[in-house]
């Protein structure tokens, strides 16, 4: 078993009441490498001036991480394959509704990832389909959630 810590931390400012709501959501992310992100609410859920759109919200990290997980496996089953990655970029998008409890959900995550493999060669759809399934079967995120996951792979025009 592996655990996996964040630390979170937010501070009230002095001008800030507090139970009128109308305080900053900012905040920031610290993980155990030493990195430190700054984070917010969506403002997309809490209006500005009390979200910082400047900032990475949970929403987005949420599928920053189902899209990471992805990619990570993906360069796995690739170099497992005997096959050369030279990038792999991913315009991941979540889409937040009600759930079917008619509470607000991220509900599904769509990944469309674009390959470039080595000496621009071309794969076969179907070798780049079983790619992504093995690695979405594989990632543990995707097997962690509800939502539903989508894989569209992009293909690059030569």
């Amino acid at each position: 078993m592996a655990k996996y810590t964040a630390e979170i931390a937010w501070q009230r400012t002095p001008n800030e009441k507090f139970v009128d709501q109308k305080y900053s959501r900012a905040h920031t992310w610290s993980f155990d490498g030493g990195v430190t992100v700054a984070a917010s609410s969506s403002p997309t859920i809490v209006p500005l001036p009390y979200s910082n759109a400047d900032n990475v919200d949970p929403e987005e990290a949420f599928v920053a991480s189902l899209s990471s997980c992805h990619m990570l496996f993906f360069l796995h089953f690739a170099a497992k394959a005997g096959l050369i990655v030279d990038s792999y970029t991913d315009t991941a998008q979540g889409i937040m509704a009600n759930n079917q409890q008619g509470k607000l959900a991220m509900t599904q995550i769509a990944l469309k990832p674009s390959v470039t493999w080595q000496n621009q060669i071309t794969i076969e759809l179907s070798t780049l389909e079983s790619l992504h399934h093995q690695a979405h079967e594989a990632c543990f995120l995707a097997n962690s959630v509800h939502s539903q996951i989508i894989i569209e792979p992009q293909q690059l025009k030569s």
